[in-house]
Order: structure tokens, then sequence, then C-alpha cells
């Protein structure tokens, strides 16, 4: 991936360093117990233990977040921190032109690069909750140790790989904006588990369609990919699917379980959304389209 000399993102906050104050999750205290369930299950099953926290502490008020640092510091030393912000500053051009061509605005994300644990509006984000996006600031939370965990203990290595990573989080703050994410969790509240664990795969993988929609489209602009690039891409994928995490796990796959899709289905979403660079085809809460 040909990423050097493209602009970086000013919506870039390095925290790392900084240490994170209470952990509270929709305004409420929880305790540690629950916070060891959240971990186990999270790893177990390969769901966001913040949905896990979100679930066992209740919705609330967004709590408050550590002020921005001045811009520059630390990231501008490291090649990783400056990479994820030329591909955050790569995501808002193409989210920004494809919102305005149907008539909306595209309000960006900031992208918040951490060690170890950091406080959000959704609760206390740790180092092993993996990349995740918080609705309740609209902000992405990345520890940049999680690439050497996504390329060592994952299997899935290279900088579009991690690229991918970056823009399925974005993804997330698109479904935001859209009210997907809203209709979403309205419905998962009123629905069995089972259920809600199905919402939950289609929302994940229509992320990934979207961070199809966002190569596309970013390819089409910059011709900064190979084929190469295109296969770390879905290799990420496959390796972060839940029956592939089931298995590394030593556990059996259980598809009632899933939360974010097979190894299969995700790749063939991020494929659907990387060859058509439409939105409108990453509509996987469509009962007539086959996950």
């Amino acid at each position: 991936m040909k990423w050097e000399g493209h602009r970086e993102s000013e919506n870039v906050e390095d925290r790392r360093g900084q240490r994170p104050g209470g952990l509270r999750v929709g305004g409420r205290g929880i305790g540690i117990g629950t916070i060891v369930v959240a971990l186990v299950v999270g790893w177990l099953f390969g769901i966001n233990p913040l949905t896990v926290l979100g679930l066992l502490g209740g919705e609330g008020q967004p709590v408050a977040t550590h002020p921005a640092p001045p811009a520059g510091g630390q990231r501008a030393q490291d090649p990783q921190a400056r990479f994820v912000s030329v591909v955050l500053a790569d995501t808002e051009e193409v989210w920004r032109t494809i919102f305005t061509a149907a008539g909306r605005t595209y309000r960006e994300p900031r992208l918040v690069i951490f060690r170890d644990a950091t406080d959000t509006a959704c609760g206390e984000g740790q180092k092993a909750m993996g990349p995740f996006y918080c609705p309740a600031d609209a902000q992405v939370y990345l520890d940049l140790g999680f690439f050497e965990t996504l390329h060592r203990r994952l299997g899935a290595p290279g900088d579009f790989a991690q690229a991918y990573v970056v823009a399925h989080e974005v993804a997330h703050h698109v479904q935001s904006q859209l009210g997907v994410t809203a209709r979403a969790e309205e419905a998962r509240r009123s629905g069995s588990r089972v259920e809600a664990n199905q919402i939950s795969v289609r929302l994940e993988l229509q992320a990934d369609c979207l961070a199809g929609v966002w190569a596309h489209h970013s390819q089409r602009g910059k011709g900064w990919l190979d084929a190469a690039d295109l296969e770390e891409a879905l290799n990420a994928a496959a390796q972060i699917g839940d029956d592939t995490l089931q298995r590394q796990a030593g556990g059996r796959v259980v598809r009632e379980t899933f939360t974010h899709g097979s190894s299969e289905q995700r790749q063939r979403w991020f494929r659907r959304g990387l060859q058509g660079g439409s939105v409108a085809q990453c509509d996987t809460f469509d009962r007539r389209v086959p996950l």
C-alpha cells in the first residue's frame, strides 16, 4: 500500500501516556467481575466486550473523556500512527464525497490512539477489546499494539489488513450517522438473545461491506493498492470471523452465538462492497438478501 506522502487527518487524538479515570459504563460503575465476564465472552465468541459491558451495565449518559492533547507530538515520530492518520484522512475524503452526492453532510469521526486503556463515553476501553467505535462520542479507539496481535496471533499481516480494520470501525460511524445503529439496537433490545446476535451479525457484515465501498473509491482515487493488498484485507476478514475465532479458542463452532459473521461471510460482504462501490449494495438488513 503506497501510503507515504498522502495527507494525514487532523482528527487523531494521541492519548498514549495518559491514564484513564474511573471505569463507568452508561453512567454506572461496574465491578471487576463484570469486566472479567465481558473479556472472557468477547474472547471466546468474538463479541466486542464493550457490547457485553453495555448490556450488563445498562445505557445512560456519556461519561467525560480526556481533553485532546496538542496535535503532533509523538505521532509525528511514529510511522504506524502516521499510517492510521493517512488511512483516516482517506476515509474522510471518500465518505464526504459519497454523502455529498446523496445530499447529506458527513460528520468526520475522531480516532483516538491509546495504550492499554482509556476513558470513552461507552466505558473504559482496554487493549484486550481490540479496536472499537463508540457511538456515544463518535470516536474510533485503537491501541496500536492490536496490529501486532493481528499479525502474530491472528495471522493477518500487512498494512492493508490494518487499513481494513480502521475502515471497518469508521464504517460503524457511517452506520451511526445513517441511523442504522440506533434501529439495530432498538431491535436487539426487543428480541431474544439469538435474534439479537443475528442483528449484530447483520450490523457487522454491513460494516465489512462499507469498508469495501471505501476501498473501491479509495483505489479509484489514489491507485495505491495492488492485488496483494486486497488479499491482505480479505485474509484479515477471514481471520476475525466468528467461526475461526471459536476454533482458535479451542471450542466448537456455535452459529447461534455469532455476533460478527463467519469468515466466509465477512470476506464475501467486504468483496461485495469492494467490487460494486455502492452503499445500496450493503443492505444486510434486507431479508431477501442471503447473508
